[in-house]
């Protein structure tokens, strides 16, 4: 066998990546798809597009990379988390289009869970906060919309899946109904300790059992492929949400490592081992992944801008014409100027979680100049992955040696170098930044023995270059506590005014 196809379902494409013995990429095919707004503040995919786009990107991939499915010792797939699709198993056909991850539709579901006194019970079991963010609340939101949904549910007629499932069910046939415990994770359903459905959850949301798939391993057996999709029939072996696969890609396989995604937004995710880390800043507790039916954990904390600011700053002020100049202007000035972005452009996550923040610049002065704001873009990114950091550190206590860093974003030098002075910590950026493709490769190939262990795949990770702290300790606290200073007056600044009689209490 040649190699490893690893198809990393995203929320606005979907690609498919050919991995050789060696850990290097043959090929890779990209297929975008269709996203849908109905209303403010809704989100959908059309499921068929999700699975006709990756397929295709497969069967592209594959055939731009000269093998044939005989070549291939095994699929992994990789997906957007949370995103929710319900079935017909009779015909296989979704009965609606998947609600995405961005959906807030279901607010009014979470906060009749907050009123009914769920909020700690679903933190304790979960390991998550009740939001709009999660697939239970959707799953209940279609059972109640869509005309015949329930009835469906309630006679068994129906599956639900994130798009792992989905795809799964597409791949084999609709011989496979699974997930892996990475993904059950997303679904406020899902008890993270015992590894298995809570009952009770389901009972809060009216969700009958039989529409949720199996959980499995992340890296195991998980059905063939049809024989006439990709040319004979393939193993699936391994599956992880996206994050999480990008933790096992940047081989951040052992308890302290941590990795962060520059993208739109960023994700942190800090590997806790076979311990269950419960949190007190806000973060949540996800499985990492489960191997050999031992479920192992991270701290996760989501940064909703970060690469967005830099969209913003391009299109939104036309400082910019491309993303990669706004490292250019940054590095035109000695520093900040004194100027702060608070890109709260919709609330704060994490370790913040203000729906009601918004976005501020603070200190500009007649010196300011475009350079000078450049560099308060960038800053903030740094300024709030460094916040989320110390929740790790104070929910873990982890000592963290790195950083390892990955995502579009990360191949701006200057933010890496201001991110490694801000955390006091080095970060390493790696050679290969096809993180998640490669952590569901690397899950399936360890599956069917095309790699022998993880220490062979440690062997494989390689560093392109790691950014050392330059900056003295004093001035890196004298900037955060300017940035916290900023902080605080962009939060609660979209809540309602105080009423005539005075504050509001």
């Amino acid at each position: 066998m040649k190699c490893i196809l690893a198809l990393d379902q995203g929320t606005t494409s979907s690609r498919a990546v050919v991995v050789d013995r060696q850990g290097r990429i043959v090929s890779t095919a990209r297929k975008e798809f269709g996203q849908v707004f109905p209303r403010p503040g809704w989100v959908e995919h059309d499921p068929e597009e999700i699975w006709s786009s990756q397929l295709a990107a497969a069967r592209d991939a594959l055939s731009a990379g000269g093998v044939s499915a005989g070549d291939v010792a095994a699929i992994g797939i990789a997906n957007q988390r949370e995103t929710t699709v319900l079935w017909d198993r009779r015909t296989g056909r979704a009965i609606c289009n998947a609600i995405v991850w961005q959906d807030r539709r279901t607010s009014e579901i979470c906060d009749r869970l907050a009123g009914d006194g769920l909020t700690e019970l679903i933190r304790r079991r979960t390991g998550l906060v009740i939001d709009a963010y999660f697939s239970g609340p959707k799953i209940r939101w279609i059972l109640d919309h869509v005309a015949g949904a329930a009835e469906a549910a309630r006679a068994g007629h129906l599956a639900f899946g994130t798009v792992d499932s989905w795809l799964i069910w597409r791949l084999t046939g609709g011989r496979a109904h699974l997930t892996d415990a990475s993904n059950a994770s997303r679904t406020m359903l899902f008890d993270i300790h015992r590894g298995a459905w809570d009952e009770e959850l389901l009972a809060a949301l009216a969700i009958p059992p039989g529409l949720l798939p199996q959980v499995r391993d992340s890296s195991g057996p998980l059905g063939d492929t049809d024989a006439d999709l990709l040319g004979e029939p393939i193993p699936i072996a391994g599956v992880a949400g996206d994050q999480q696969a990008a933790l096992f890609g940047q081989m951040c396989t052992r308890e302290g490592m941590l990795k962060n995604t520059y993208g739109t937004g960023c994700f942190l995710l800090l590997n806790t081992g076979t311990h269950a880390a419960a949190s007190k800043h806000n973060l949540l507790t996800t499985v990492a992944w489960q191997l050999d039916g031992r479920l192992h954990y991270a701290l996760e904390g989501s940064v909703f801008i970060a690469g967005a600011a830099v969209q913003w700053f391009r299109d939104g002020l036309g400082l910019i014409e491309s993303a990669a100049e706004i490292e250019q202007l940054a590095a035109g000035v000695a520093d900040n100027g004194g100027v702060y972005l608070v890109p709260a452009f919709a609330g704060l996550g994490a370790p913040h979680w203000d729906p009601h923040a918004r976005g501020l610049i603070a200190g500009i002065t007649r010196g300011t100049t475009a350079g000078h704001l450049a560099r308060a873009v960038l800053e903030a990114i740094a300024y709030q992955v460094a916040d989320v950091l110390d929740a790790m550190r104070a929910d873990s206590g982890i000592e963290i040696a790195e950083l390892r860093a990955d995502g579009g974003a990360c191949a701006n030098d200057l933010l890496m170098q201001i991110q490694a002075d801000l955390l006091g910590l080095p970060v390493v950026r790696p050679r290969a930044l096809e993180t998640t493709a490669m952590g569901v490769a690397y899950l399936a190939g360890l599956a069917v023995g095309y790699w022998g262990s993880q220490d062979e795949l440690h062997s494989q990770w390689q560093v392109e270059r790691t950014f050392r702290p330059a900056m003295p300790p004093s001035r890196a606290r004298r900037l955060r506590e300017q940035w916290g200073r900023a902080l605080e007056r962009a939060k609660g600044w979209d809540s309602p005014p105080p009423g005539p009689g005075g504050p509001a209490e």
